[in-house]
């Protein structure tokens, strides 16, 4: 999971008063005849102000209507007027992972972080870009770096229990999953990864009550339902699966895709299997 930064007005105007003074400060230190920043007069900076503002509506637009490349444009014409603002480079990255262009993501986490390295967000974003690469020692180290920085981050410990999924350390990402539903306890996504996990380490019945739970509460879950039809199926409780399935496709279509649930959904290898019965006898 991927965190944009939200609040990005203020962002920019911290970014201007003490996000860029951070890199000055830091140059000055090493480099006693380092020139004096130009001062910008108010008028254009209240002008510049809006400029990066009307932008960065533009790329949440684009952003949330899943239009990631138009986002990235966005991005980058904001970093061409202000190359210093470290949440630009990390909201850059996430366009790029959410592409699957992950090497250039990863790029610009690095920019990010080479800008503002006591900020958690570009190491957390980086290391779902190198998970996504399979790189998961890597992302649990940018991952225990943020929980060194936030050590109650839930978001951190969602992605570090996927992480460790993928290395196949399904009770070590089963502790992750627990510790970030208790942080946070309406973190629905954390909750379904936990259950997906029960499910995997032989807990079907935990696994179906907690995706019964999550959908009950939260009707639209495309993920749980279409984990219930799984289950469901090779339970052998085939009308309960198939109402199940209707809604979960109705709400997310990639469901139907059993490449997409493995590798990038990346639901645990029982859990796949158990689709693929479905699917098989569907097709």
């Amino acid at each position: 999971m991927i965190r944009i930064l939200i609040a990005f007005l203020s962002a920019v105007i911290v970014s201007f008063t003490g996000w860029s003074t951070v890199a000055i400060a830091a140059e000055a230190s090493t480099s006693p005849a380092a020139p004096e920043p130009p001062e910008i007069e108010q008028p254009a900076l209240a002008d510049l102000f809006k400029d990066l503002d009307v932008l960065y509506q533009k790329a949440l637009e684009a952003t949330n209507q899943g239009d990631f490349a138009t986002a990235e444009q966005y991005w980058t014409q904001m970093l061409e007027r202000f190359p210093q603002n470290p949440a630009v480079w990390s909201n850059r990255g996430n366009s790029r992972v959410s592409q699957h262009k992950l090497e250039s993501a990863i790029a610009d986490y690095n920019k990010a972080i080479e800008l503002l390295p006591e900020a958690p967000d570009p190491y957390l974003n980086r290391g779902t870009a190198l998970e996504g690469l399979g790189k998961w020692d890597e992302a649990i180290a940018d991952y225990n770096h943020v929980l060194e920085l936030d050590p109650k981050d839930p978001v951190a410990y969602n992605n570090r229990g996927n992480a460790k999924a993928g290395l196949g350390q399904w009770e070590a990402a089963i502790a992750d999953f627990k510790q970030a539903i208790e942080l946070a306890p309406d973190y629905a996504f954390a909750r379904a990864n936990y259950a997906l996990a029960l499910y995997q380490t032989g807990q079907s019945d935990d696994a179906l009550r907690t995706m019964y739970s999550l959908v009950r509460k939260y009707p639209k879950f495309a993920d749980m339902r279409a984990a219930l039809t799984a289950a469901l199926w090779v339970d052998g409780k085939q009308g309960e699966a198939e109402s199940q399935w209707v809604s979960a496709v109705g709400l997310d279509s990639r469901y139907k895709d059993l490449n997409w649930i493995k590798n990038v959904r990346r639901w645990p290898p029982k859990m796949v299997a158990a689709m693929e019965k479905f699917l098989t006898l569907k097709s």
